[in-house]
């Protein structure tokens, strides 16, 4: 892959494509199933813990922005949550998509959710690393040999006194997190008809 035939937005929107397509079918197996936990503490608790992990996907997200916006294509940023990390915006969607899913009140649905996520983004970072490897060589090398893909490293944390911020891209992620809050009034509702008994669940799972 050459560095004029990387085309970043072109990769993001199939990524998003792809997902669309992937939380389309997931909702749907969440539409067929239900809790096998009922509404009791253990569903209201993954559920609460999974509005935790939705909000500090966002804030997460947001916070990665602040470093990487309009920067992608331009030079490798290896400070802030990237000196730990070399896809903390990815590592903090995964939190969403697990929040995400744990709004249904089903562990394996909240696993299910995370793993699409994993798979998705897995075939983008590698594509987006190939590209990166071509396009700054020895520095991406060395900045890859010493920082985890999606693991978290801390004790390799650096960070500048001043960053300079570019707005438009802050709030274009943070308008692409709130979409995750969605996930809590859908499944809610879809929770209600079943309640009701306009949906009946196919299966129950734990």
């Amino acid at each position: 892959m050459t560095t004029a035939s990387f085309d970043l937005q072109r990769v993001q929107k199939i990524r998003k494509a792809v997902m669309g397509v992937g939380i389309l079918a997931v909702v749907t197996v969440a539409v067929l199933t239900r809790s096998a936990w009922g509404t009791g503490e253990l569903h209201e608790g993954l559920e609460a813990l999974g509005l935790g992990m939705i909000a500090l996907c966002i804030v997460g997200r947001a916070w990665c922005s602040l470093y990487i916006g309009g920067r992608k294509k331009a030079e490798i940023v290896d400070r802030g949550p990237y000196s730990v990390s070399r896809n903390p915006l990815y590592v903090f969607s995964f939190i969403g998509a697990f929040g995400v899913g744990a709004q249904t009140g089903s562990l394996s649905l909240a696993l299910l959710f995370l793993a699409l996520t994993v798979v998705v983004f897995w075939f983008t970072v590698r594509r987006e690393e190939a590209w990166l490897n071509e396009a700054f060589g020895a520095e991406y090398a060395s900045y890859r040999a010493r920082t985890p893909r999606f693991g978290l490293d801390f004790s390799k944390w650096r960070d500048d006194g001043m960053l300079e911020v570019r707005p438009r891209f802050f709030l274009t992620t943070i308008r692409d997190g709130l979409v995750f809050l969605l996930a809590v009034p859908l499944f809610e509702s879809v929770e209600h008809l079943q309640n009701i008994g306009w949906l009946a669940p196919l299966l129950h799972l734990p």
